[in-house]
């Protein structure tokens, strides 16, 4: 495949350019990190060398055809209806697959892209003298900026979980912030959830649940036997994406994500899915935190809380007797002063658990 092609109206930090030396030049000079990846990116090469996030065990390498993400950023720019001179933010890391397409998207949308660091507290100054069509973040992010978060006209947040005191800050916004689902292997979001009213009333039928996620056209969905979420786009990868997501099929474009396969607990012959668990205590406390198993003599495994800080052990207890059955109540809780995270923000669940039976 030949290199990457630049829209003619792609515009970097207000700055027009006549080819891809020229960009590289430039970023090279302002944006160090982000030049091995465009470097990549406008060779001739058929595919491009990526790295998983790492949230559920260690980062791996992968190859993802340049055309695949060329078909990737057809399917953003056509779902979200952005069209060339669409003003946009990126302050991803280039690191992952979602910095990476933001890159893509700009490149042949003919966006006007402004590139900051992806450093959480940068976007403040930014955000304060401008505004977007379109941006993209990781929780931490949007939360450090969610005063400001109106002036992004369409929002895409992925990369990990959004804590119950942002979306209640931002379910009544009148723009549209969307949840994404994807992962590396699918070239970033193949479904989006609206986390606020403008995003739920453009795209949404009324009747639906609000916390299910709308597939991309092109997106076909089934699941497996063990009920675990099946991706088929032949335009993204070359085989079916078969994840440990277990999910709810409500329609052909519509699903519900209910956990991880991998993070179930069996305890007592009766198995649990953690996130369940999380759901109904989320608003107990504001300390990060996750369910997770750990062994357990009689029990096979002994359902736990870990949680970022310190808190009041007695008291959440108390608090777990009015939303929780007998069953689903943690047996322990575990205080970590600060949590192993992937570089997307994601908690590592496992590491934590391995140190812990180490």
């Amino acid at each position: 495949m030949s290199s990457v092609k630049i829209h003619p109206e792609f515009r970097l930090n207000g700055k027009k350019f006549s080819s891809s030396g020229t960009v590289l030049s430039y970023v090279k000079k302002y944006f160090s990190s982000h030049y091995l990846f465009l470097q990549d990116l406008f060779n001739t090469n058929e595919y491009i060398k990526v790295y998983t996030s790492g949230s559920t065990g260690l980062p791996k390498e992968i190859q993802i055809k340049k055309l695949f993400m060329l078909n990737s950023a057809r399917q953003t720019i056509d779902f979200f209806g952005l069209d060339p001179g669409t003003r946009a933010l990126l302050n991803l890391s280039p690191d992952y697959i979602a910095g990476k397409m933001m890159w893509v998207r700009a490149l042949t949308g003919g966006w006007q892209l402004d590139v900051i660091s992806p450093e959480n507290k940068i976007i403040n100054k930014q955000l304060l003298n401008n505004t977007y069509d379109f941006g993209a973040m990781v929780p931490v992010q949007a939360n450090y900026n969610r005063q400001l978060l109106h002036k992004i006209n369409q929002l895409i947040i992925g990369g990990g979980a959004v804590s119950p005191s942002l979306f209640d800050f931002i379910s009544s916004a009148s723009n549209k912030i969307f949840a994404t689902y994807g992962m590396t292997e699918t070239v970033t979001h193949i479904a989006v959830k609206p986390l606020s009213n403008g995003a739920y009333e453009q795209f949404y039928n009324q009747d639906l649940q609000k916390d299910s996620y709308r597939v991309f056209d092109s997106i076909t969905i089934s699941k497996d036997d063990r009920g675990c979420l099946v991706i088929e786009a032949p335009h993204l990868s070359n085989e079916r994406v078969v994840t440990n997501d277990l999910v709810q099929i409500l329609d052909k474009r519509h699903f519900k994500w209910l956990g991880r396969y991998d993070n179930i607990i069996n305890s007592g012959g009766i198995k649990f899915i953690p996130e369940q668990i999380e759901e109904k205590i989320k608003d107990l406390l504001p300390n990060a935190f996750f369910i997770a198993g750990l062994p357990d003599e009689n029990l096979g495994q002994q359902i736990v809380m870990l949680v970022e800080g310190r808190v009041d052990k007695f008291l959440l207890q108390k608090a777990f007797d009015k939303v929780l059955n007998k069953f689903e109540r943690p047996k322990k809780i575990i205080e970590i002063d600060r949590f192993l995270r992937a570089g997307n923000g994601k908690i590592r669940r496992r590491q934590i658990l391995n140190g812990l039976r180490e």
